[in-house]
């Protein structure tokens, strides 16, 4: 999971395939592609074509399918739904699994629970059997298990009885709990110490010359606790009148990392640095990124982007980009800057650096502008929260919650536009690289999100198929406690970003060339496209064409490293979450919590706790009095409180549940 700044990209009953279909009838027409399946029991296929939209899956029909397999779908004839108010709504395409061609997963890190079953990691996969040895495991504890081949598989794909080849540790135990969710994703481990001395070794390429701009007033700008350094911005004034020239210095990795060598091989196969909470497992090792970073107070190899910008308007103008060396003047933090742009600067600042801040925000806010008016970019504020913990303890020290401020829309700004910038020339020149592609929402997804609204909270969104729609809608949203999570929905009915080998849309953003150039450091994504300049620059673009790994599959790689390492985070933030909670909750540091209910089930209520960003659940039997469900709420039967979606809830921690990986509350 990455944790640097930038925008947010937005990183959402078995049967068999001869059944007769429910929802309509069969048309000839099939596809394959690989499927993702959800928690709530329905899948989204997208084609091997990757030039369609995905096709919906609906519960009870994937065919024994898991997330990740490759598979045949048969499209259905009935491609309508019958929305809430009896309206019919037009729907992508609906289909059946017809049969599991690939499954590619071979084993899953599960908890042993009763009964001989393991409840996975992964909440999109179902309970398996167990059989054979548990190799000393014993419920409660995280098993690995050997999945048997498709051939093994029964008729409808379903995964069989399963044997347990390892056994990892007591579920709950905070170290087991993320070293599961290592096992699970199949990160590979940190850097040996021998490995760390060999990239201690190796020496830049220098051959290639370099522009000097050491004259210029460059600073970084970091999370206080960030160890690598790999990107600068310095602003001056243009050639001509109304002009300036805002400078994008990048840590020159690949003058370290050739194409083929060991550590280029080595970055594809992590693809990303994973943040893991307390176990930072890096891209690149830690001898050689110490040397790559820029360092303040010496000259330093980088790679620039330098845009010439209308000062008054924000718009760009025109850019060149070169190898480097810069100086870096300071190195700055989120927190220092966001003081400073609300007109309280750190005491220590100098004159110069107090002036250097202002101009770029002064710059940095018009560029915004500017493309709001122009791309009309889906403006959508987020927060996360994370869990604390220290490498080198292990305690947790409490939680953080991440909300963009100023100075995070500040080096956004100038990211993103070098990242354009160097699409283009990517592009222009036909270059090999890679492209941060956006889809554009699925039509199955909005009409699940506009149900939802619909349903929950009497809100119709309309036709969001444009931005400018998008745009609308979430500005209407009334600033309460609602928001977060019609927010959050919103955010899962979106496609996720991915990388492709050309040129598309990218529709959160507006724009239609875009590139990852900024954090070679972390990205092999990025790393990549440095290496394809690296190589125009030196023998020209057709060189690089010529030497230049096949695109399609470097893109196709880093799409699927990237979601990996992302829910490999997410399963072990929440994980930690849970033993916040259970701390807290012996602690007495908690009493009355402030909740809001997010969806209403005939087994109880599911909760937003945004206190600790997370959910949790109320069982049925832990309201009082019998209740029944009617549409979106818990209705009382004989007098009492009735609970509906979006409405608050106090509420009390019972127990922490490690196996439905939630805490249980009940009524305060």
């Amino acid at each position: 999971m990455s944790r640097k700044k930038g925008k947010r990209d937005f990183k959402s009953k078995r049967r068999g395939p001869s059944g007769k279909n429910k929802r309509g009838a069969k048309s000839a027409e099939t596809a394959t592609g690989r499927i993702t399946v959800t928690a709530g029991g329905f899948g989204f296929v997208a084609t091997d074509s990757g030039n369609e939209k995905d096709i919906f899956i609906p519960p009870g029909h994937l065919g024994g399918a898991i997330d990740g397999d490759t598979v045949k779908v048969g499209m259905v004839e009935d491609r309508k739904r019958r929305g809430n108010r009896g309206n019919d709504t037009e729907r992508g395409r609906v289909a059946e699994v017809l049969k599991i061609i690939e499954r590619p997963r071979t084993t899953i890190v599960a908890e042993l629970i009763a009964g001989r079953k393991a409840r996975p990691l992964n909440k999109r996969l179902p309970d398996i059997e167990v059989r054979g040895s548990t190799k000393g495991a014993k419920k409660g504890d995280w098993i690995k298990l050997q999945i048997p081949s498709l051939e093994d598989s029964g008729a409808d794909g379903a995964i069989p009885p399963s044997i347990v080849v390892e056994a990892l540790g007591k579920a709950g135990d905070l170290d087991a709990d993320i070293d599961a969710a290592i096992a699970e994703y199949d990160l590979l481990p940190p850097y040996t110490e021998e490995q760390e001395k060999r990239a201690a070794e190796i020496r830049p390429d220098n051959n290639l010359p370099r522009e000097d701009m050491t004259c210029f007033f460059c600073v970084t700008i970091d999370p206080p606790d960030a160890k690598d350094h790999d990107d600068a911005i310095s602003i001056s004034p243009g050639k001509k009148p109304g002009e300036v020239e805002l400078g994008v210095h990048i840590a020159d990795v690949a003058a370290w990392v050739q194409p083929g060598s060991e550590w280029d091989k080595e970055a594809k196969r992590r693809g990303f640095t994973a943040y893991i909470p307390g176990k930072t497992l890096h891209m690149l090792p830690k001898t050689l990124t110490d040397r790559a970073s820029l360092t303040p107070g010496q000259p330093t190899p980088a790679h620039s982007v330098i845009i010439t910008i209308d000062s008054a308007t924000g718009a760009p103008i025109r850019s060149r980009r070169t190898l480097s060396t810069v100086e870096i003047a300071a190195r700055l933090t989120f927190g220092e800057v966001a003081e400073a742009m609300k007109g309280a600067p750190p005491e220590h600042w100098d004159k110069k650096l107090r002036s250097n801040i202002a101009e770029l925000a002064d710059l940095t806010r018009k560029m915004r502008e500017w493309r709001k008016t122009n791309e009309k970019f889906i403006d959508l504020a987020t927060e996360e929260i994370k869990v604390l913990r220290d490498d080198d303890t292990g305690e947790i020290l409490g939680l953080q919650r991440k909300v963009q401020t100023d100075a995070d829309k500040l080096v956004e700004e100038c990211m993103l536009a070098a990242n354009v910038e160097v699409a283009k020339e990517l592009a222009e020149k036909k270059i090999p690289g890679l492209y941060r592609v956006h889809p554009e929402p699925d039509p199955d997804k909005l009409l699940e999100f506009s149900i939802f609204m619909e349903e929950a909270f009497g809100i119709i969104p309309g036709d969001l198929v444009s931005r400018e729609a998008c745009g609308k809608f979430l500005a209407s949203l009334p600033d309460d406690h609602k928001k977060p999570i019609i927010i959050d929905a919103f955010l899962r009915s979106m496609n996720r970003a991915i990388y492709l080998e050309k040129p598309a849309l990218h529709f959160g953003l507006g724009k239609g060339r875009y590139s990852h150039f900024t954090s070679p450091i972390r990205r092999y994504s990025d790393l990549y496209v440095h290496q394809s300049l690296r190589v125009a620059d030196a023998e020209g673009a057709a060189a690089a064409r010529t030497k230049r790994p096949n695109p399609a599959k470097i893109a196709e790689l880093c799409s699927e490293k990237e979601m990996n390492i992302d829910q490999a985070y997410y399963a072990a933030n929440d994980r930690l979450k849970l033993h916040y909670a259970k701390k807290v909750m012996f602690s007495g540091e908690l009493s009355v919590l402030e909740c809001i209910i997010r969806k209403v089930s005939t087994t109880g209520l599911l909760v937003d706790i945004p206190e600790m960003g997370m959910a949790g659940f109320v069982p049925r039997e832990n309201l009082p009095g019998p209740y029944r469900k009617r549409g979106q709420a818990l209705v009382p039967m004989r007098g009492g409180d009735t609970y509906k979606c979006g409405d608050f809830a106090y509420l009390l921690l019972e127990r922490v549940d490690f196996i439905r990986g939630m805490p249980i509350l009940r009524p305060a």
